[in-house]
């Protein structure tokens, strides 16, 4: 597994991280594409409220003690591309990106937000490496679940 963070202004986060997964890719981007059933497969994702057809409020706790809320609205939801536009907590976007590579797929990971709450702005500038070992923890739990 590969995340690399990308140095930026302490209220804002950048992720990138690439994996080969021996999963098909048509299944790999089903499970991707289905937000609702995210806490189904990957336990830092609490609670998904469907709030229209592109748009979803979301609970995400990974091993600190805070819970962010999450409104996101799906900007593609391509065979090769998943982007989603995040506001509430963290302001920005996510997306993923899926290469069939033979019976598997090459999974690239992208994001950039920026700390939407105040307490959470003032947490960044003091726990900045925490911060982003909590969000490390987050994305390993879900790589493991979409290879199993």
């Amino acid at each position: 597994m590969m995340v690399d963070v990308i140095r930026a202004p302490s209220t804002l986060y950048r992720f990138a991280g690439r994996w080969r997964i021996d999963v098909p890719v048509d299944r790999l981007h089903e499970r991707l594409v289905d937000l609702e059933h995210y806490p189904q497969w990957w336990p830092e994702v609490r609670a998904v409220a469907k709030v229209g057809p592109d748009d979803a409020r979301v609970l995400v706790r990974s091993r600190l003690p805070y819970t962010l809320d999450l409104y996101l609205h799906a900007v593609h939801r391509l065979p090769d591309l998943l982007q989603t536009s995040i506001s509430g907590d963290l302001v920005g976007w996510v997306r993923w990106r899926l290469v069939p590579d033979g019976a598997g797929a090459l999974l690239s990971f992208e994001q950039e937000v920026e700390v939407g709450s105040r307490w959470l702005g003032l947490a960044s500038y003091v726990a900045r490496p925490l911060l982003v070992w909590n969000h490390e923890q987050m994305l390993r739990s879900a790589i493991c679940q979409l290879s199993a």
